[in-house]
């Protein structure tokens, strides 16, 4: 794409990202849509056309996709662990290949952020420590107390447990290959299980993995350097985020432990470090301090950074023309707008993205946003 509004032009240049050249630095937000089977958390047709429609991003990063059924905290996600979720995402990559782009799924465990219809057996879901959440756990029409309903304590994974939660991580990343992935993103962000260990407040264990800011980080380095194991390293990116989640909680000290994460990432070859700021949408307090923080993480990391955070297309162009960012995900936008980077690039107009449609049903407020071009359905009728 040549022809783009001068005021966005930093965002039209090639941007090197691990193993690949993305084509230009306007990349798609994993965005929870709740759409995938009920019970089996495979895919369908559906998403193929919906990834298929937001090809032109420079990446794309997929919903969040359990590892595990442990993993899984809401209604109507999909997985990456078993053999048939394996199959039903093959179509999907495809199509988004097909259409010359380029895809990461985003290996997720929600840690507390569950319930108990979600577990193995009905147990209780697992974290760092005992806690329990603040909020409610959405578990769709699993149960009759409606699709909503409180969270319940979690329970603290034991140290010889962690050994199995980590062959998760590396059997996820081999179904990812196996779908056809680009590249896996490690999901450590918004206070699921991974950033559960790193703060402060969800933390209290007295083992390697608990007390110290090095050993909070501790399962963090561990689960990347396994996947990288499993994947080279310049397809494995990493998702972090200073503030903001579900739950309730912060870390005592983001400004000291999520540079320190970011340093602890660097000299691996990661395809990227991703940042979440604070924002209006995932919460997190003071937007300032937040935004210091993300900067002080791109300082750290040593590769491609990409931030997130309730971005603008003209603030976008700034952070990448200043150089706080080598590229930027979209969420809201690229929800609405499945040819965001053609719209960028002539300065809109935009759809509006329709709240009531984000999360379950099926082609309406997911596929039907209008393009300014139509992009085919992948798959035959």
């Amino acid at each position: 794409m040549t022809d783009h509004s001068p005021d966005h032009a930093a965002l039209f240049s090639n941007v090197k990202v691990g193993a690949f050249e993305a084509p230009n630095r306007i990349f798609m937000a994993p965005l929870t849509r709740s759409r995938s089977e009920a019970k089996t958390g495979e895919q369908t047709g559906l998403h193929a056309l919906y990834y298929a429609q937001r090809a032109g991003a420079g990446l794309i990063v997929s919903e969040a996709t359990q590892i595990s059924q442990e993993g899984q905290g809401y209604a109507w996600t999909p997985g990456i662990h078993t053999d048939a979720q394996v199959e039903s995402w093959k179509p999907v990559t495809d199509a988004v290949h097909n259409a010359g782009g380029r895809i990461f799924c985003q290996l997720w465990h929600v840690g507390a952020i569950s319930h108990p219809v979600f577990q193995p057996d009905g147990g209780q879901p697992v974290s760092a420590s005992a806690w329990t959440p603040e909020g409610k756990a959405f578990v769709g029409d699993r149960l009759d107390d409606g699709p909503q309903v409180a969270f319940q304590e979690a329970r603290a994974l034991r140290t010889d447990e962690i050994p199995r939660l980590i062959e998760d991580y590396r059997h996820a990343a081999r179904c990812a290959a196996e779908a056809g992935f680009d590249g896996v993103e490690v999901h450590c962000a918004n206070n699921y299980l991974i950033d559960q260990f790193i703060r402060s407040e969800t933390n209290d264990r007295t083992d390697d993995y608990g007390g110290s800011l090095d050993n909070r980080l501790r399962l963090m380095r561990e689960v990347v350097d396994a996947v990288c194991e499993v994947l080279p390293a310049e397809r494995v990116g990493v998702r972090l985020s200073p503030k903001g989640g579900p739950g309730g909680t912060e870390d005592a000290n983001p400004g000291e432990t999520y540079p320190a994460a970011a340093r602890a990432l660097s000299g691996k070859g990661l395809a990227y470090l991703h940042v979440i700021r604070p924002n209006s949408h995932t919460g997190g307090g003071d937007k300032d301090e937040g935004v210091k923080i993300v900067k002080a993480m791109r300082e750290a990391f040593d590769g491609c950074f990409i931030a997130n955070g309730n971005f603008e297309p003209d603030e976008a162009a700034q952070w990448v023309a200043e150089g706080h960012a080598d590229a930027v995900t979209f969420g809201r936008l690229f929800l609405a707008n499945p040819d965001l980077p053609t719209r960028i690039a002539q300065s809109g107009p935009y759809n509006d993205p329709d709240e009531d449609t984000f999360y379950g049903g099926g082609a309406e407020g997911y596929t039907d946003y209008p393009s300014l071009e139509k992009v085919e359905d992948p798959l035959p009728a």
